[in-house]
């Protein structure tokens, strides 16, 4: 199949592209000259194109390839930049670094397909298109979600799946650290999170979606140095680690290793083993609210972000309902009852927080109010999204519906597992809407974010077909922002070739995954995402 000219198939899609007569050729005499500021990125420059092409681009005073940073240029912004390519040279300018990084990624994109191949490719000129290009994008947060707790992933994976990030100029990697079935982020005040909550007994998928379980251990968790370690790699890609640590619900984990924490201190609960919506929920006593405390201070510790996610989504009332503790609590603070300690329990740690200088980030739900210090990121209904601005919050749009790759790419028995239930297609991702409720509201919808679930997921081969090509669709939305769904799908025929070179399953399942469950149909979702209802453990 003949595929697109590279330049027309860029992913996100630039601002503005022209193209011109003649080509830039990279060949072992090619130099770089690099003005003070720019050395990350040339230094990355280097990184992404030495293991296809075997060039070194040395550095020079009157290389022919020059990255120049230029705090005059404005207009672009802080992730926005321009390139020139002609038959004499290259020169890439931004105002600021992160605008050098999105550059080198476009460079990378210019070349033959083959570039992004991590093994020696022989017998390519390496030629980029002369083009002129000025690419500035619309949204600030443009971010994928991994959730490590279901399912471990290493660390050396976590560094590929910021790799494929930043190479669709996405900037924010949200990783999903803690849940009822694992804790993976390492609390040096409290090892037991780590030491038990880190592991459960693993289900395996039956038929028509239902578990089992077959004794076999499934752990795993990082260190602070593998997590810093994280932290540095990323930076240098334009990419930030958002952790998350949820709260108040989904800790079935953190009340396996210390039992004080749950509203019976004297039930003993093992980290569980079911999907689903778990009904174990925090105490609300002062030491819980202290423990956490305890815990964010050790996670921003590691993580420089000013955003930190504290969950608050799908939390069942039911045992603060029944428990006396819980019940005073919630008359001593003046609320209407223990349902009301949801919204009281986020804002505690929200507090916290911001008197550390950070952002909170909290899941939308339905009816739960939240501080307007915290960014809402609205999953359930865009109509979230939408009432969260005109109050005054950051919103982020993860809508469930156009955005959540553990739900099924397509229908029938040839897909591998997925979510149950609806499909969101490559259509539904690329239709995502990003538009503010009014115009005084544009400034507070940062953007969007890919989500992918792991309950049935567990390889990062089943992690990259679920997430590619969806992916690049949001990606192209959330940089660009106009929908043009003929153009994405003209240029996306030549980004599969990309793709192809870095080795991501994007086409067809994987080799040695199973079918999918036979109730995924082509209607999109309209359930939460943990469909379970909640099996009931012994105490």
């Amino acid at each position: 199949m003949d595929l697109p000219r590279p330049e027309l198939a860029l992913v996100p899609r630039p601002t503005r592209l022209s193209t011109r007569s003649g080509r830039f050729r990279l060949d072992g005499t090619t130099r770089l000259r690099v003005t003070p500021g720019a050395g990350p990125a040339a230094a990355l420059l280097r990184a992404l194109l030495a293991p296809a092409t075997g060039l070194r681009l040395d550095s020079a005073a009157d290389g022919a390839f020059v990255l120049a940073l230029d705090p005059a240029l404005t207009g672009l912004g802080d992730e926005g930049y321009g390139l020139t390519v002609s038959p004499q040279g290259v020169l890439l300018r931004a105002a600021r670094p992160a605008g050098l990084l999105r550059g080198v990624q476009t460079v990378r994109q210019l070349l033959p397909y083959d570039a992004l191949s991590a093994r020696p490719v022989r017998g390519v000129p390496w030629e980029l298109p002369a083009v002129e290009i000025t690419d500035v994008p619309r949204h600030a947060w443009r971010g994928s979600m991994l959730d490590v707790a279901r399912h471990f992933q290493p660390v050396s994976y976590l560094r590929r799946y910021v790799d494929l990030l930043a190479l669709h100029k996405l900037n924010v990697f949200h990783l999903h650290l803690t849940d009822d079935q694992g804790w993976r982020m390492p609390v040096a005040a409290y090892p037991r999170l780590t030491e038990v909550g880190g592991r459960r007994t693993e289900s395996m998928v039956g038929p028509a979606g239902s578990t089992r379980f077959d004794g076999v251990e499934h752990g795993g968790s990082y260190t602070r140095a593998e997590l810093r370690g994280l932290v540095a790699y990323a930076a240098e890609r334009g990419v930030s680690v958002l952790p998350e640590t949820g709260v108040p619900g989904h800790v079935r984990a953190a009340l396996a290793a210390y039992p004080e924490l749950g509203t019976d201190p004297a039930r003993r609960l093992d980290v569980w083993t079911h999907w689903g919506v778990c009904e174990n929920v925090l105490g609300t006593g002062d030491h819980v609210l202290d423990f956490f405390r305890t815990v964010l201070d050790e996670v921003m510790d590691v993580f420089p972000s000013p955003y930190v996610h504290i969950g608050g989504d799908e939390v069942p009332t039911t045992e603060w309902e029944r428990s006396p503790r819980a019940r005073a609590r919630a008359v001593r603070e003046g609320l209407a009852g223990p349902r009301a300690l949801h919204p009281w329990f986020i804002a505690r740690l929200s507090e916290h927080l911001v008197r550390a200088g950070r952002r909170p980030v909290v899941w939308a739900e339905s009816g739960v109010a939240l501080p307007l210090d915290c960014t809402v990121m609205s999953w359930r209904e865009p109509a979230h999204a939408r009432a969260a601005a005109l109050r005054g919050h950051q919103v982020v749009h993860a809508d469930h519906r156009a955005a959540y790759f553990d739900y099924a790419r397509g229908p029938g028995p040839g897909e591998p597992p997925a979510q149950p239930g609806g499909v969101v297609d490559l259509r539904a991702v690329h239709d995502v809407d990003l538009a503010p409720p009014t115009p005084e509201a544009a400034s507070l919808v940062l953007g969007a974010q890919g989500q992918l679930w792991t309950e049935f997921v567990r390889t990062p081969q089943h992690i990259e077909y679920l997430t590619y090509p969806r992916l690049c669709a949001l990606a192209d939305r959330v940089w660009g922002g106009a929908p043009d769904w003929p153009g994405f799908t003209a240029r996306l025929a030549g980004h599969r070739a990309r793709l192809d070179a870095l080795d991501v399953p994007h086409a067809t399942p994987p080799a040695g995954l199973p079918l999918s469950f036979p109730h995924t149909t082509h209607h999109p979702p309209t359930l939460p995402r943990r469909r379970e209802p909640c099996r009931k453990d012994p105490a």
